[in-house]
């Protein structure tokens, strides 16, 4: 019979079992179809944060939902932040599935017995459902809680749960999650706090009108002090670290959100629209430094009716952005503070010719002594002017570029062709001067195209490291340091390097002359059409500093300069940011050789020539041409009368050397008056007739169109450019002899209407043609 007992009460416990064990089968797989069927799919919409290289926010923006949720990552929750919440909110965080059931049995025996709600049993968990999902406290949606913290266990981690109740609990107003409360609050971020602080931060939750930072300051500070000898009693903290936090006084108010870098921070956050941290590189107290160093140097150019600014500041070995600042101030409407001005594209003046003068080194039609022809000149009608409206007549090109003279600047790039240096520009990332590309001329070497202040500034980094360009490097994510493509040679980039560097120039600031001041870098200026635009780009080993002012209006001013205007700030900025660099400089790449050349020309020297000097070349690529400066000519004993090899006598001559000018230069010295050594008349009986040299028609221009007034008939100036040689030239009209003239003498006709032939003979019989159109207005 006892037998049978525990035969029978074995097959019951058994049974039971098999019950229990099928129901919670079933319960589980009921919650698995409907975590299938019902997902919980959290979807926040934060903030977005801009943040310097260091983590520390520069910037913020308000969510979607016009809340400050700022997204707050795991190594920003410290170890006392998370242990002074889990004591407070829930022990037991780490042990339930979700829900606490003790919790619940304890919180819902006391709601029966004083008939009313006294107590609660929301774990974080719950409490992070009800934040994502807001309802009515009823017990059905309690049910509906309970079940969306078990999904939530299930899908994620335990620290990922407590990430989200930091990112999302409330704090009164539009003020979500412990990183925006502790930035707006105490101006520094959660990981800085201390334990008082947070202490305050996580009672705030529970009672956000009776204890509002900022306006309920007493009473918070009375229930800080409450908990905070509560942890003391229990045990959580040393007890030197709790009298500490006693002591220390509640600094607690609403300040304002981060406003740092607007500009770029306007830019990255549409660039990333879902992303709610965008880390860049830019450094915090390098770009608070800049800005006020901005604020400050514009606020002295306020009575010159100079109005903003716009600084880049670019690190050479990682192509990192460090400091953005878009203009003097964002928030003043007046002088549209709101502008980007390193995105504006305005005139670059002559900040473009460095990259003009490393293309003809790598092309190698010139080398730093060539000499070039400072003087007046028509470039198919075009003629350009120096800054100062002085011509210095030949100079080198390492002067020419060092002085920012203008006409040499367009004689290279008629040399080298506007073709191949858009391409150039084009390479090295101007997106402008690809949409203008077919309308570009000779001009553009001086400002006659638009650019940006980042497109400018990149190119110079170029130059900084070795002919190299990259792109810029703004978010750290987007590092593209290696990926780099050549647009100069690095032999061309030193030249260019070693050129900029000369401190003996027209636009060394006046007070920076001879002083301790002075940084050690290479830089260049820019001065726009009208004086609108003042530029200055420098760069050493470590950084290139691009700086522009002027008036985002488009208003030029007389005092305006990329000299005297923008100089100033590059070195200043400079002076603060890397003054006596530890990077050394730059050494010359083996190419770069020396060799001797003659002053007069910068080419290989000939025998006659009597001053020689050393400059530099690339080997390999730099031309191999003699020197031409000077030219054998066969005259009679008295010099009076040249000869030719045709009409040369059998004795009775002489052979000398006489300046070979070129006819521009000849103009230029015939109307300042220069003496110079000119060639004797040639022989007259001599019947040769010449080819090579014929005059250079300058005026007028080749297939324009002219428009005359019926009643007011204008006349057209004939002009032209002849060799040293020429004594005579004779013009034609539609092949009819109209006048004879001395070369350097001005005609002027009153041209037929329709297409007019005009000619120009010398007394050689060298001939030019050119084709013109005649209309009446």
């Amino acid at each position: 019979m006892l037998k049978t007992k525990l035969i029978i009460k074995s097959y019951i416990n058994r049974t039971s079992l098999k019950k229990t064990a099928l129901f919670i089968g079933c319960t589980l797989l009921i919650f698995l179809l409907l975590d299938v069927i019902f997902p919980f799919k959290p979807n926040v919409q934060y903030s977005t944060q801009i943040t310097a290289k260091d983590g520390m926010v520069l910037h913020a923006f308000l969510s979607k939902d016009d809340k400050w949720r700022l997204y707050t990552n795991n190594s920003e929750i410290t170890p006392l932040l998370r242990k002074t919440l889990i004591y407070k909110e829930d022990q037991y965080f780490y042990y339930h599935p979700g829900i606490n059931p003790f919790a619940i049995a304890r919180a819902a025996s006391r709601n029966i017995f004083t008939g009313r709600r006294t107590s609660g049993a929301s774990t974080i968990t719950m409490q992070v459902v009800r934040l994502l999902q807001p309802r009515r406290r009823t017990y059905y949606n309690k049910v509906l809680e309970a079940f969306r913290a078990f999904q939530l266990e299930l899908h994620y981690s335990k620290e990922e749960i407590v990430q989200l109740y930091f990112n999302l609990v409330p704090y009164g107003g539009n003020i979500e999650g412990i990183k925006a409360a502790s930035i707006l609050y105490f101006g520094k971020p959660p990981q800085l706090l201390s334990l008082a602080e947070i202490t305050a931060l996580t009672i705030v939750p529970n009672r956000p009108s009776s204890l509002r930072p900022g306006t309920k300051n007493e009473a918070l500070l009375t229930a800080r002090n409450e908990w905070l000898r509560r942890f003391g009693k229990e045990k959580l903290f040393e007890e030197n670290v709790i009298n500490d936090a006693l002591a220390e006084p509640l600094d607690i108010k609403r300040r304002s959100s981060p406003k740092l870098a607007p500009h770029l921070s306007l830019r990255l956050q549409n660039d990333f629209p879902n992303q709610p941290i965008i880390e860049t590189n830019l450094k915090l107290q390098l770009q608070r430094q800049i800005e006020e160093q901005v604020k400050n140097y514009l606020n002295r150019l306020q009575g010159q009716n100079i109005h903003n600014a716009a600084v880049l500041v670019v690190d050479n070995e990682t192509m990192a952005v460090e400091a953005y600042v878009g203009s003097g101030d964002f928030n003043n409407p007046f002088d549209g503070g709101q502008v980007d001005g390193i995105r504006a594209v305005r005139s670059p003046g002559s900040t473009l010719k460095p990259l003009l003068y490393a293309t003809a080194f790598d092309k190698g039609l010139i080398i730093p002594k060539t000499v070039v022809n400072d003087v007046p000149g028509n470039f198919a009608g075009y003629e350009p002017e120096n800054f100062d409206l002085h011509f210095n007549g030949p100079v080198t090109t390492e002067f020419a570029l060092a002085n920012s003279l203008n006409i040499p600047a367009v004689r290279i790039l008629k040399d080298l062709g506007t073709t191949v240096f858009v391409n150039q520009l084009k390479k090295a990332g101007f997106q402008t001067i690809r949409k203008q590309e077919k309308d570009l001329g000779l001009s553009m070497i001086l400002g006659g195209c638009g650019v940006t202040l980042e497109e400018v500034t990149r190119l110079f980094a170029s130059f900084a490291n070795e002919g190299k360009f990259q792109s810029l490097n703004y978010v750290v994510e987007k590092s593209t340091a290696g990926k780099s493509t050549n647009i100069v040679s690095g032999e061309a980039s030193f030249l260019i390097t070693d050129i900029l560097t000369q401190i003996s120039r027209p636009d060394l600031p006046s007070n920076f002359d001879n002083t301790y001041h002075l940084p050690r870098i290479a830089w260049k200026t820019g001065t726009s059409y009208g004086k609108r635009d003042a530029w200055s780009i420098g760069y050493n080993k470590r950084y290139t500093v691009g700086v522009w002012v002027g008036n985002f209006s488009g208003e030029g001013v007389p005092e305006l300069s990329g000299a005297n205007t923008a100089t100033p700030l590059l070195f200043s900025i400079f002076n603060a940011l890397d003054y006596n660099s530890p990077k050394g400089w730059y050494t010359a790449p083996a190419n770069v050789q020396l060799r001797k050349v003659c002053a007069a020309s910068g080419d290989i020297p000939e025998e006659f020539c009597e001053h020689q000097i050393i400059g530099k070349y690339i080997a390999g690529v730099s031309a191999y041409r003699k020197c031409r400066h000077k030219r054998y000519v066969f005259t009679d004993p008295q010099a009076k009368m040249s000869y030719c090899t045709y009409c040369l006598p059998e004795n009775g001559f002489e052979k000398r050397t006489y300046p070979n000018l070129a006819p521009e230069l000849i103009a230029y010295y015939e109307q300042q008056k220069i003496p110079y050594q000119k060639l004797p008349p040639h022989n007259p009986k001599c019947e040769r007739v010449f080819h090579d040299g014929a005059p250079l028609i300058v005026s007028p221009n080749e297939g324009s169109e002219y428009y005359i007034r019926k009643d007011e008939p204008q006349q057209i100036q004939l002009a032209c450019q002849a060799a040293n040689d020429v004594e005579e030239v004779f013009w034609y009209v539609n092949d009819k002899l109209f006048q004879k003239s001395n070369p350097n003498e001005a005609v002027f006709i009153n041209p037929p209407l329709g297409k007019v032939k005009i000619s120009c003979s010398d007394d050689k019989g060298r001939n030019s043609d050119i084709w013109i159109v005649v209309k009446r207005m």
